[in-house]
């Protein structure tokens, strides 16, 4: 399911550009347009739910899915040395796109 509303699910539609550096049937992870780090990737289900509290048992699946490939994503990407994974939930949070996605930070030393 998509929401054509959302830019995540354009994105991961091919409707709008993004620079991927990671792509299956169940996710896609491209890098952040505006990085808060030296590696800073967004990696996103293809399908739509806005917060963890939304997904189903299929949602579930699929952010298990994604943080088991994350690892190996973040090495191939610089983050050899670590990485930090951030996924905000709603506005209080800074939750800008209401499409679940994870952050993926590192490449370098990262303020805590």
């Amino acid at each position: 399911m998509t929401d054509k509303n959302c830019v995540f699910c354009k994105i991961a539609n091919g409707e709008i550009p993004s620079e991927k550096v990671y792509e299956d049937e169940k996710m896609l992870v491209f890098k952040d347009i505006e990085p808060k780090a030296k590696v800073h990737l967004l990696a996103i289900a293809k399908t739509h739910f806005k917060l963890l509290s939304d997904a189903d048992e299929c949602g579930m699946e699929n952010i298990k899915y994604m943080l088991a490939k994350i690892p190996q994503i973040a090495v191939a990407n610089g983050c050899k040395n670590g990485y930090r994974l951030i996924i905000n939930q709603g506005d209080d949070a800074g939750q800008t796109v209401f499409h679940l996605h994870i952050h993926i930070l590192g490449g370098e030393v990262l303020p805590w």
